[in-house]
């Protein structure tokens, strides 16, 4: 201090850093020397009536302030032949992490771009030196409990939320290693990517005039990726609305977790369709194909899909191969007939296309697991995108206040 005031600050950068340092370390030890201390009350573990003692043991634990030494009580059972440390589950330590580390390595392994970025993020912003492997094996570990803990908690409702909940659902293409892939055949071969099935939820309310789009309620949007409990699936809504592509698995999901929903075909999806129908019916890229294009997108607006199937029928073109396809083009739209009246579903106020689901893919999936080089498997894939749609649906800080909760911990006087 006193070179401070003689010399003044010539690198405030380094001094920020140096005395944030210092005072992570007086904290640490004193945190130390409370948690170690026997007359701490709750800190007098007894063992059970099966149990010996077997002394303290040391052991390290990294906290938010750094690396500290704690002497637990060891109790064992050889008739279970099971030993336990009281003082570790009642802080909820994690392997040699605090609970608030823990969540701090979930939380960057899900927001950055690979674990190693996790690590670097973790090493800058709050200086805790972690391995990229210690991140990775913290998401196994938390993974399936932070799933499980979800599926038991009760559906959380607003009262604000929207007249109508809508349900999208599509599925997007995740690099996995050669052992995930064996036996399963790609568009083009052999298959490089996995599906990953993807679900949004949203609420929203009917627009107040009949020309207005709707608009979701952006708070209320959940993800859910490779794993779909229908509990977690609220039905209370006035109206439940399902959103899809067309995919058979999509309307099998809605025919059994949602019977009484109104199931609507991607607007977009339909359109797709509409061309490939147009270029097998009228020749790819002539004029007449685009032109009756232009002239069936409109009528799909208003609910006018029989005309389009009937009109598609008498054009039937005479050789095989394009016949073949128109035909194909229009079994696909007499068999979503009913998912595809839009000018009916406008009037309603519901959405009629699935953007907020394709964003969804890309946002969930895409943004992390479609990295140059990534090539995952099923399981850790499947770990990582249940953290990553716990942050996403905003249920990640409930999940961790409840497993950090002070009521299981030590009482600590004031």
């Amino acid at each position: 201090m006193n070179r401070l005031a003689t010399e003044g600050v010539t690198d405030f950068a380094c001094l920020e850093r140096d005395l944030l340092a210092a005072l992570k370390h007086d904290g640490a030890r004193w945190l130390e020397q409370l948690l170690n201390d026997p007359a701490l009350p709750g800190n007098n573990y007894q063992p059970q009536a099966d149990e010996q003692d077997y002394g303290q043991r040391p052991k390290a634990v990294l906290l938010t302030l750094g690396w500290i030494t704690l002497r637990r009580t060891y109790f064992y059972s050889p008739e279970r032949a099971r030993g336990r440390f009281p003082l570790d589950a009642a802080l909820g330590l994690i392997d040699s992490y605090s609970p608030e580390v823990a969540c701090w390595m979930c939380r960057a392994a899900a927001l950055a771009g690979s674990y190693q970025a996790a690590s670097q993020d973790l090493l800058t912003y709050a200086r805790l030196e972690i391995d990229a492997r210690q991140i990775q094996r913290m998401i196994t570990q938390m993974a399936p409990r932070m799933s499980r803990w979800r599926e038991a908690q009760e559906p959380v409702f607003n009262p604000a939320a929207g007249d109508i909940f809508c349900v999208g659902t599509d599925g997007t293409g995740a690099p996995m290693r050669r052992k995930e892939l064996r036996g399963r055949k790609g568009k083009q071969g052999q298959a490089r990517t996995r599906e990953v099935k993807v679900g949004t939820i949203f609420t929203h309310r009917k627009p107040d005039q009949p020309d207005q789009r709707p608009e979701r309620d952006y708070d209320s949007t959940t993800y859910l990726a490779d794993i779909v409990p229908a509990k977690e699936f609220g039905a209370r809504a006035k109206t439940i609305v399902f959103l899809g592509d067309g995919a058979a698995w999509v309307w099998a999901l809605a025919r059994v977790n949602f019977p009484s929903a109104i199931c609507i075909l991607d607007y977009y999806h339909a359109c797709e369709h509409l061309t490939l129908l147009c270029e097998a019916l009228y020749g790819e890229g002539s004029a007449l194909a685009k032109k009756r294009y232009r002239q069936w997108r409109k009528a799909l607006l208003k609910d006018k899909i029989t005309q389009i199937i009937a009109q598609a029928k008498a054009d039937l073109p005479a050789r095989p191969q394009a016949r073949k396809l128109a035909k194909k083009q229009i079994n696909y739209f007499q068999h979503n007939q009913s998912r595809m009246r839009y000018q009916t579903f406008r009037h309603a106020g519901y959405f009629i296309g699935s953007g907020v689901v394709e964003a969804g893919c890309k946002t969930v999936v895409g943004q992390r697991l479609k990295h140059s080089g990534m090539l995952w498997s099923c399981k850790g894939a499947s770990d990582l995108l249940a953290v990553r749609c716990a942050l996403l649906s905003h249920w990640f800080e409930g999940f961790w206040k409840q497993h950090s909760n002070p009521a299981r911990g030590l009482a600590f006087a004031a």
